[in-house]
């Protein structure tokens, strides 16, 4: 029996290298689409390098997706690839809804018209929830989006469901909450916590500049959420499930928990900064993963505290590492 092969878009990305890892353990034969650019970075997939093919597409481009499709044959398709930074979209609003609203469209397209037979996860969010209807938030709560990135989103998945009824594709919509890791860029409020962190506790940084400190969400680690990504294509019947912890922090704690790590108090260095607030809020998230559980056998198992102690010591490396070859440097000029 052949080997099955997956393609993952936005596999440069944090859960594109983890879901790469995971069907690589699993004995795919990997393919990613990364976007032609003068500046791609293929870091997080480096070590991946001679177990992947990668291939040149883009979803604004129609023809590259099915071009990608026919070469490749996969049997199951991921759909990670995004703008995925929420800040971003309010400045790159028509951006944000062509690559993370029509892209969707046109690789759904891609596949009804190359094979139908194609599974196909779509990477929805939690931010399409917006000002939430209720809490906890699960497959059925009535989304009300709080950005472009959230809107586009929200187009993102009733395109897949609508693929699913009236084509009769196996396309399913992961619902994920924060996912975080030491993969996360460095835009994200979690890897700009645990960097800054990092930072101060090696004295290259004074303090700690923060938006909405009181904003919730329900944090997990990214490494555990691909493996139900795979596991809802691997269903007799495609459905969509909501992916998350069950748990609750504000972003204070997890500032909190990164300094505490090092011994350091975050109230000596964190600083409210009125340029990090969103146009429109989203004050709570919080997941009700209980179909997860139930018809998966999914469940977080990380901790924040866990999670917030590993970004921190990956950045403590990190940031030293830098700070070495700076000296090195400035020594031999």
């Amino acid at each position: 029996m052949s080997a099955r092969r997956a393609v993952i878009t936005g596999i440069t990305g944090q859960d594109g290298s983890y879901l790469a890892e995971l069907l690589l353990a699993k004995g795919y034969e990997v393919h990613g689409m990364v976007r032609r650019s003068s500046s791609a970075s293929h870091e997080r997939i480096a070590h991946l390098a001679e177990r992947i093919v990668l291939h040149q597409g883009d979803l604004l481009d129609q023809t590259s997706l099915l071009n990608l499709l026919y070469a490749v044959r996969p049997t199951e398709v991921y759909n990670l690839a995004a703008q995925s930074f929420v800040p971003a979209s309010w400045s790159q609003p028509s951006l944000t809804g062509e690559v993370n609203a029509l892209g969707v469209s046109r690789l759904l397209e891609a596949v009804r018209l190359v094979d139908s037979s194609i599974r196909f996860y779509q990477a929805s969010s939690s931010e399409m929830f917006g000002k939430v209807r209720e809490t906890p938030q699960n497959e059925t709560t009535p989304f009300h989006p709080r950005s472009p990135y959230g809107v586009a989103k929200a187009y993102g998945h009733w395109i897949t469901v609508n693929y699913r009824e009236s084509y009769g594709l196996y396309a399913v919509s992961g619902i994920l909450f924060n996912h975080e890791s030491p993969r996360r860029s460095r835009e994200f409020v979690t890897r700009h916590v645990s960097e800054s962190v990092a930072r101060i506790k090696l004295g290259l940084a004074r303090e700690l500049p923060l938006g909405n400190l009181e904003a919730r969400r329900d944090w997990g680690f990214a490494g555990e959420y691909v493996e139900a990504m795979w596991s809802m294509l691997q269903q007799p019947e495609p459905t969509d499930f909501v992916i998350g912890t069950g748990r609750q922090h504000s972003v204070a704690d997890f500032a909190r928990m990164c300094f505490e790590h090092v011994g350091l108090d975050a109230d000596e260095f964190v600083r409210s900064d009125p340029r990090r607030l969103r146009p429109a809020e989203v004050d709570t998230l919080l997941a009700d993963p209980a179909k997860a559980r139930e018809q998966l056998g999914w469940r977080a198992r990380t901790t924040l505290e866990e999670l917030a102690s590993t970004m921190v010591e990956a950045d403590l490396e990190t940031q030293a590492r830098l700070a070495g070859r700076c000296g090195a440097e400035a020594v031999t000029r």
